[in-house]
């Protein structure tokens, strides 16, 4: 049987439908949130233990698989353990160069930030307080606050957070204290928004709390136009359908984050919440929490990593 040949005209014209396709698919970036337990290479006044050789291998292997283009960690160590990570990461195939390492009133871990893209204005918080019952506490470990340079059309700030713990202290409660911290963060979130209503924005890490307690609802703000979107990352394992009974609840897939061993129990404490303008660009398929085998040799915390259109809409 004889073939016919495509003609010049033909070939020509699916080269050229290849090549719009390519110039007009959506340049994305991703963007990650992980609680690293204690990445510490050197002990602290609190903190008396190093993270061993298996545990920073099992941490690479998730961010790996991954790929982010921006990460934000929690119970980071010193700066020379962020950029160990940096360039252990780098040798695997994934430079991040640009980095955010700040110190808050909590001197033993740290909130840090790694990015391929160039970090154009810097305004972390560190020193931040407030009063309860009368007495003044500090935020623990204060707020990163960046603004990332994605592209030439698209810039976008985040802002990082890892809220008290349930671990209870003297002087006050563990919940009312995360409570006072978690309003301190959405006052940040208001300031920028008031200042730019369609602003990109992205408010992630550890908020050691439920989506339903208090203080992440302190975080997340009242319904309105400035209320922020729990992009609300998920295993990708074949779940796909709503709530089977009420539309309002979210989906029965899988988005713990944490393991807390005392109580053998799995729970969403760790978020990825972005303004609504910034919503509009997000690829909710490629949004997710990667499942890695002895995910936990890493952390008792899961990372996740959100996906976004590099372009306004």
């Amino acid at each position: 049987m004889n073939r016919i040949a495509p003609s010049k005209s033909a070939v020509w014209l699916a080269a050229l439908l290849a090549a719009v396709t390519l110039s007009t698919a959506a340049e994305t970036f991703r963007v990650a949130a992980y609680n690293v337990e204690n990445y510490l290479d050197q002990v602290t006044e609190s903190r008396h233990e190093t993270k061993s050789d298996a545990a920073k291998a099992k941490v690479r292997e998730s961010i790996l698989a991954m790929k982010p283009d921006v990460i934000a960690f929690e119970e980071m160590g010193a700066l020379s353990a962020l950029l160990e990570l940096r360039d252990s990461l780098k040798k695997a195939g994934l430079d991040l160069p640009h980095y955010e390492h700040i110190t808050g009133w909590d001197t033993n871990i740290h909130l840090s930030v790694l990015s391929k893209f160039s970090i154009v204005a810097r305004r972390s918080h560190t020193n931040d307080s407030f009063l309860l019952g009368g007495k003044r506490f500090n935020v623990g470990r204060g707020f990163t606050e960046v603004d990332l340079k994605v592209n030439d059309h698209y810039t976008f700030t985040l802002l990082g957070a890892h809220l008290k713990s349930k671990r209870t202290v003297p002087g006050a409660d563990e919940a009312d204290l995360r409570l006072e911290e978690a309003k301190l963060l959405r006052e940040k979130v208001d300031a920028l928004l008031a200042a730019k209503p369609d602003a990109n924005l992205v408010v992630l890490g550890d908020f050691n709390d439920g989506y339903n307690s208090k203080s992440t609802k302190a975080v997340v703000g009242p319904r309105g136009k400035k209320q922020l979107v729990d992009t609300r990352p998920a295993e990708r394992n074949g779940d796909n359908q709503p709530h089977p009974t009420n539309p309002r609840y979210s989906p029965r897939n899988i988005a713990w984050t944490h393991y807390y061993g005392a109580e053998d129990s799995y729970s969403r404490i760790d978020y990825i919440l972005v303004s609504p303008g910034m919503a509009k660009e997000l690829v909710k398929d490629e949004t997710y929490i990667p499942t890695i085998p002895n995910w936990g040799v890493g952390s008792d915390h899961r990372p996740l990593v959100a996906t976004f259109e590099a372009t306004d809409k």
